[in-house]
């Protein structure tokens, strides 16, 4: 079973090998999808029945991506900020976290919105 939650932050970047508009200084309200799996078993007792707690999940997003990000300028953190390798980077930050936060969950999807419109997305299988 899947989960999955939305966060938007707000940041610059500009596009330093690319020729063209985004070469230069601009700013986006971003948002990133998170989905994370597991195996849930159907439970009224004592179990909690969830792939992962919502706040859990909003609380390691947060504190590995949102608050790092967050009205920055993204080029001090990622080399060079497209949204695909942003979300490489993304991945690499709560890849562990998750983990490590709760055992049996997989990070299964990524997805970053530039625009309202335009967006990359990253899946288990491409993972790296």
């Amino acid at each position: 079973m899947r989960i999955c939650k939305v966060f938007r932050f707000d940041a610059a970047h500009y596009l330093p090998n690319y020729e063209g508009k985004c070469s230069r200084l601009h700013g986006h309200t971003w948002t990133l999808e998170v989905e994370v799996s597991s195996s849930v078993l159907f439970s009224s007792g004592s179990s909690k029945g969830m792939v992962m707690d919502f706040a859990q999940l909003k609380d390691v997003v947060n504190r590995r991506v949102i608050e790092v990000l967050d009205h920055t300028l993204v080029n001090d953190v990622v080399e060079n900020p497209t949204c695909e390798n942003m979300l490489f980077w993304i991945y690499h930050e709560l890849d562990d976290s998750l983990r490590s936060a709760h055992v049996l969950v997989s990070l299964k999807r990524l997805r970053l919105y530039e625009t309202p419109d335009s967006f990359a997305e990253l899946r288990s299988e491409e993972m790296v």
